[in-house]
């Protein structure tokens, strides 16, 4: 297990408190997602090198696949990614709205020093760079009181202006934008520089001021949407991160949307990975996730016979045999052994911040760790798989008490009891006695 600083490990036990998973942190108790790592890093290795990735994630539902992509997200991030997560919605974020995709990555994409949205911070970044390359350069007339202003406004402006000729040539407001900010922040117009930075993150309704200053007309499209990432993985490799991760999550909602609305949302993914594929997007490294039924059932994938064709993949019996190279790697859920292994793991991370480490884990013992793991399974229907967000929720509250009260004992004193209200839906429908008493979103 990783070593862990005490905010980051007061952090993954919050959230694990709170039944959610954490944000950051997931090293410090990953399990099952070991035979991931090398491939992992060569791919997101090929991606910084100016190549691009792609890779689709398939597992039930309780099977980590959001675990999966904070944990590869943070992976990302130590290769100075920049990352972004994007839960797939027909009303908030519609797969087939591509310009609304590009407006939620950038609204959520961080770095290793940034928080969600690191957008301006990047283009600040990116135009701070310009400048030290035109200063090197010797190319601006200087003084005693420092170099030319205006000249070095305009050495940096036609300098932005080559490092995006290819994005200017498909989207040239995105160049004219990013040359009025540049502008903008030199002539102290604050308002009209905040203004364009939300232009370039996609946003609507961006004022007609700040357009006419720049020189740019009307809000991103689905289209432009496109050449905007394409200018944004400019941005990010100008100033030191080598590419940008984007993870997709919980595609198999758009087995619920309407027929047209699915069907759309279908091409519009088979149009990106074309546009990967055909090398558009160097450094972008692009995760789907969705559950076997959305890629192999009659309302996902399958529907579109070009995209299933991309995303095809053999898997054969034994899932330790699978092709981790493949376009489609599928995550196999928890089984007892690792609930116990991350059971144990979250027990140590616990102690360690714990103010009676030895009592945690004397008390919280590994076949203790076992009974509560089979505690909370059968409580589910006896379904394992979907057990570990319940499982650590209870597992953390064993071990506040433990720590808190001198003379708890968890076998003596704790009696596990689930209550539904404090279920997810698809652990709901694991305790359901009959198939009357599945939720169905009809």
């Amino acid at each position: 297990m990783a070593q862990a600083s005490a905010v980051r490990r007061d952090d993954v036990i919050d959230a694990l408190r709170r039944g959610t998973v954490p944000q950051a942190g997931l090293d410090l108790f990953a399990v099952g997602v070991e035979r991931f790592e090398s491939i992992v890093e060569r791919e997101l290795a090929n991606a910084a090198a100016g190549g691009a990735g792609f890779k689709a994630v398939r597992g039930e539902y309780g099977s980590g696949k959001t675990f999966f992509a904070r944990w590869l997200a943070e992976r990302a991030k130590r290769a100075n990614f920049a990352v972004t997560e994007i839960q797939i919605s027909e009303t908030e974020t519609p797969l087939h709205k591509l310009e609304a995709v590009y407006r939620r990555l950038t609204e959520r994409m961080a770095t290793a020093t940034q928080p969600p949205s690191a957008l301006r911070e990047i283009v600040d970044n990116w135009v701070y760079t310009l400048e030290e390359e035109v200063l090197d350069s010797g190319e601006v007339p200087e003084s005693s009181e420092g170099p030319d202003e205006q000249a070095l406004a305009e050495a940096v402006g036609e300098l932005l202006e080559r490092r995006l000729a290819e994005v200017a040539r498909s989207t040239p407001g995105f160049a004219a934008a990013l040359r009025g900010y540049q502008r903008a922040q030199m002539a102290g117009e604050a308002a009209i520089a905040e203004a364009l930075i939300a232009w370039l993150g996609g946003q609507p309704n961006v004022s007609a001021a700040a357009k006419r200053y720049a020189g740019i007309k009307g809000d991103l499209d689905h289209f432009g949407a496109l050449a905007a990432l394409q200018g944004l993985l400019t941005l990010l490799q100008g100033c030191g991160h080598p590419g940008l991760l984007v993870v997709l999550d919980e595609l198999e909602t758009l087995q619920r949307a309407r027929t047209d609305t699915r069907e759309k949302a279908l091409n519009a993914l088979r149009q990106l990975l074309d546009e990967i594929d055909s090398g558009r997007f160097p450094g972008l490294y692009l995760v789907i996730t969705g559950t076997p039924a959305f890629f192999d059932g009659p309302q996902g994938v399958q529907r579109l016979p070009p995209l299933a064709q991309r995303l095809a993949t053999d898997f054969l019996a034994d899932p330790a045999h699978d092709n981790l190279r493949a376009t489609q790697i599928r995550l196999t859920g928890f089984d007892p052994d690792k609930l116990h292994r991350l059971g144990a793991a979250v027990r140590e991370l616990h102690a360690e911040g714990a103010d009676q480490p030895q009592r945690v884990r004397s008390r919280v013992d590994d076949t203790y760790l076992m009974e509560l793991g089979d505690g909370v399974a059968g409580e589910l229907g006896g379904r394992v798989g979907v057990a570990p967000r319940m499982f650590l929720r209870k597992l953390v509250d064993v071990c506040d008490r433990v720590d808190q009260v001198e003379d708890f004992d968890p076998r003596r004193h704790y009696r596990l009891t689930v209550d539904s209200g404090e279920l997810a839906e698809v652990e709901r429908n694991a305790r359901a006695g009959s198939a009357d008493e599945v939720d169905l979103d009809l």
